[in-house]
């Protein structure tokens, strides 16, 4: 799993790419730390080379959007595979993220 944030004309880009199990969170979910505090600022996250999340890395994304939307953010989904947007689906978090 390889996990990097960016900061780009006042966004975040989070790029996470390769299987996010149990495992891969806990050392994804350090390096997105920062991402729970966005102080205003959008968040992207970039799943265009993402094959595999469990519910541990959901968490992950939840906490970032809880963070995100209480300084008025928003964080976008990009390049989310169907497989994993399927997650999303089985999950009920499909209508509270938004996709594009």
């Amino acid at each position: 799993m390889n996990t990097t944030i960016e900061e780009i004309n006042g966004k975040f880009i989070a790029t996470l790419e390769g299987e996010m199990d149990t495992a891969a969170a806990v050392e994804a979910e350090e390096v997105l730390k920062p991402l729970y505090q966005s102080n205003g600022k959008d968040v992207i996250i970039d799943c265009t080379n993402l094959e595999y999340i469990a519910s541990s890395g959901l968490r992950i994304l939840l906490g970032i959007l809880k963070g995100a939307q209480a300084t008025g953010s928003k964080v976008i989904m990009r390049g989310v595979s169907d497989d994993i947007k399927n997650v999303f689906e089985l999950t009920g978090l499909i209508s509270i993220f938004e996709f594009e």
